[in-house]
């Protein structure tokens, strides 16, 4: 029994469980704004997608991870930060973990598949093999921009989330531009532009750790950008994707657009100002943490340039508020959701500062 429960431990741990639940609570608020704007209301059916969703995540991501980490296993124990992963310490074999890894992807797909539909499978399947083969085994051990291109991968669960939310929606075969026009019309705009929030936000984020870690990675042979740009360098660009999320911003308003009303823009009353308010509060306020960066600063005692280390825990708030903010706001545009998403953010905001201090 204790031989059964260390490798189902293990086994768990292989699917990186923190970070698989991160991206499927970005897919449930996917389904929550989906259920608000079409019917103001959440009921058992969305209560249902929502686990089927989670559920089929959670396998498909969890194994991609299992994948990413049978073939890091090289690299892995030399670092610090992944010294300590299961395939690192020889808790399981690598053989297991490819095995484990390869069946839970194919049964989330096929779950997606049966319980929710062809287009969330498909958009599960596409992150599986885009993460394993474009950003693990191409990408990552051979350029800068890994990260960058790596994270559309990881911005998906939203548009696999409102696609399964949407019902009936099936691939269709017949064109290139008939597919293509199935996997991208699926009902709104708000699940891309919630992809293109974590697209955006993926690089400063993961690159303000990457500013205290460079030599680790510089160790193994993954050319990050601090490591081989160098940290001027790195910082000017996150800074740009910082700027593009502040414009993001500004467009928030759109995402609530019914997609046959895209040509009549909405109208800039109190509503749609509160939106466009609190969604560029919260990327400036981010956005600030990312120019504050001194890339001339000491590592303190934990080992973390303070400045980079700060940015990069206000990102994940950054990240969580805005996903709050959107689903507070998706009830029709009521003004008591948008009202709601200010206090919010004005208690987030003060409440970081107070900790800072």
């Amino acid at each position: 029994m204790s031989e059964t429960r260390a490798l189902m431990k293990s086994l768990f741990y292989l699917t990186k469980p923190r970070v698989v639940v991160l991206l499927q609570i970005t897919a449930m608020c996917a389904i929550l704004c989906h259920d608000l704007i079409e019917s103001s209301k959440i009921n058992q059916d969305t209560l249902e997608i929502m686990f089927i969703v989670f559920v089929g995540g959670y396998l498909t991501a969890g194994g991609a991870n299992c994948i990413n980490m049978w073939y890091d296993r090289d690299i892995d124990p030399i670092m610090i930060r992944t010294s300590k992963r299961p395939l690192s310490v020889g808790d399981i074999s690598p053989q297991k973990a490819l095995l484990f890894g390869i069946s839970i992807s194919i049964i989330g797909t096929l779950w997606l598949l049966e319980l929710a539909n062809q287009v969330a499978a498909f958009w599960a399947l596409f992150s599986i093999l885009f993460y394993v083969f474009i950003y693990t085994i191409w990408l990552k051990r051979t350029s800068v921009q890994n990260i960058v291109i790596g994270g559309i991968a990881g911005s998906t669960p939203p548009v696999i989330g409102w696609a399964a939310a949407e019902g009936e929606l099936d691939l269709v075969l017949s064109s290139t531009g008939d597919f293509i026009n199935s996997i991208f019309n699926i009902g709104g705009y708000m699940p891309w532009f919630m992809f293109l929030l974590i697209f955006l936000w993926t690089p400063p984020h993961f690159w303000a750790l990457a500013l205290y870690r460079s030599e680790e990675y510089e160790k193994v042979g993954v050319p990050m950008m601090p490591n081989v740009k160098g940290k001027e360098r790195t910082l000017i660009e996150m800074k740009i994707y910082t700027i593009l999320l502040v414009l993001l911003s500004l467009t928030t308003p759109l995402a609530y657009q019914e997609p046959n009303n895209w040509s009549e823009l909405p109208s800039l009353d109190l509503v749609t100002s509160l939106i466009i308010v609190n969604s560029l509060i919260l990327s400036i306020w981010y956005g600030a943490t990312v120019w504050r960066i001194n890339t001339k600063e000491n590592n303190n005692q934990n080992n973390r340039m303070p400045t980079a280390s700060h940015s990069f825990f206000v990102s994940l708030t950054y990240l969580a508020a805005m996903f709050i903010v959107l689903v507070l706001t998706s009830s029709n545009f009521i003004i008591s959701g948008s009202i709601m998403s200010s206090l919010f953010i004005l208690y987030i905001i003060f409440r970081k500062r107070g900790n800072k201090e």
